[in-house]
């Protein structure tokens, strides 16, 4: 385990030094030897960082906290089902984003299939009636296709814990007088949450850096982060490439941070119980 952990280090690591290097001057193209914030003083002024922010932030939570509502709600559905369920959950993992992207496109799009659909039972008069799902400012393309991926990987986490849990403490809660509900929100939603901060934090930090799936189901603007980071990396203007890293910096200390909040907050709230009480109803 310790040298891929270190393989691993070392190349996520040196990465990070060397975009930081070129962010504050100190190496690539333009460099002139001298350490500067200049980089980091445009970055921060221009409005479009903030509208960019707010994209991350906007698809980042909401789309972690679908994934976990719909995951949790899957997860409970298949708890008694066999292990089909665990291979039904698993069946989107291996699929690439870009397959899942094209086939959103083929299927959402204007002229996509159910656009089609649509207008064959003359539901609308064209293509252009049917709903933009796909580069829509709301990025419900982009949500559409997190859920498709994540929710599946949430209810596999939670799956897994509740088949580990068992069902003694639920029995013992009903024994107690508790309905279902009471048993569900007392018991066993606190003994999910480690598995619902584990798939929560993993599910925040891909959206949240994800690339190419709002690069090609978002709009043109507002941009998220990482497609921001890449559009001034490829600028004509080499000069520009600065920006770029210092913008790269600067996600991924905001992502660290939200990710620290979110594990801190979760085990906060962690239950403190011995394996044989159970909270008072």
């Amino acid at each position: 385990m310790t040298p891929v952990v270190l393989v691993i280090g070392i190349l996520f690591g040196g990465g990070l030094v060397l975009a930081l290097l070129q962010s504050l001057g100190l190496l690539g193209f333009g460099a002139q030897g001298s350490l500067t914030w200049a980089a980091y003083g445009r970055v921060l002024r221009d409005p479009d960082f903030v509208r960019s922010l707010q994209v991350s932030c906007y698809l980042a939570v909401l789309g972690t906290g679908l994934s976990l509502g719909l995951g949790l709600g899957l997860a409970l559905l298949l708890r008694s089902a066999g292990r089909w369920a665990t291979f039904m959950c698993q069946v989107t993992l291996p699929i690439p984003h870009l397959v899942g992207v094209s086939g959103i496109l083929l299927l959402l799009s204007p002229s996509g299939l159910l656009s089609r659909v649509a207008y064959t039972l003359q539901w609308t008069g064209s293509d252009q009636d049917f709903p933009l799902l796909v580069n829509d400012v709301g990025y419900l393309g982009v949500l559409i296709h997190m859920l498709w991926k994540e929710v599946p990987f949430a209810a596999l986490i939670l799956l897994a814990v509740l088949r580990g849990m068992g069902s003694d403490y639920e029995m013992q809660s009903r024994l107690l007088g508790s309905n279902r509900w009471q048993s569900f929100w007392y018991v066993t939603l606190p003994l999910l949450r480690p598995g619902l901060l584990s798939a929560g934090v993993l599910i925040f930090g891909f959206i949240f850096g994800s690339f190419e799936v709002p690069l090609l189901l978002g709009p043109t603007y507002p941009r998220a982060l990482p497609v921001q980071v890449y559009q001034l990396f490829s600028h004509p203007n080499l000069a520009r490439r600065q920006e770029a890293m210092a913008l790269g910096i600067l996600m991924a200390v905001i992502s660290i941070s939200l990710v620290g909040i979110l594990v801190g907050t979760g085990w906060q709230r962690q239950p403190r119980q011995t394996s044989g009480q159970v909270r008072d109803l």
